[in-house]
């Protein structure tokens, strides 16, 4: 019993003994960067609107040409504070688009750098 144990560990070592590890490179090579492929959001494409400024004076005027066109009268009305709130909130929403875009610009920047300079040596020659 002991003879096939002895027998069986000697085996497994022979074998084990036989077989080659090849060395990993995992942190000696660089990876090349691949291009983003991320295009730029498109414009929003707006509709037209047309604002009518109603005031206490102008309402009834207005409101005669509204029928006369045979436009339904319907009113949203802001106040100038909330007019000015709703610059602002639009302001805000173009910056933002805007630093998006810088964002885009930054990745393109870092990932496809490479690749620009291969491009613009050749042309400096």
């Amino acid at each position: 019993m002991l003879n096939r144990l002895l027998i069986i560990v000697l085996v497994g070592f022979m074998l084990t003994g036989c077989s080659t590890v090849k060395e990993l490179k995992i942190f000696s090579t660089e990876v090349e960067r691949q291009p983003l492929n991320l295009p730029n959001a498109d414009a929003p494409k707006m509709e037209e609107l047309n604002w009518i400024i109603i005031t206490s004076e102008n309402a009834e005027e207005v409101f005669a040409k509204l029928k006369e066109n045979k436009t339904d009268p319907v009113l949203f009305g802001l106040t100038d504070d909330n007019y000015e709130s709703l610059a602002k909130n639009f302001a805000q929403i173009r910056a933002y688009i805007i630093k998006q875009n810088m964002t885009l610009d930054q990745y393109r920047k870092y990932y496809e750098a490479d690749k620009v300079k291969k491009q613009e040596e050749p042309a400096k020659k």
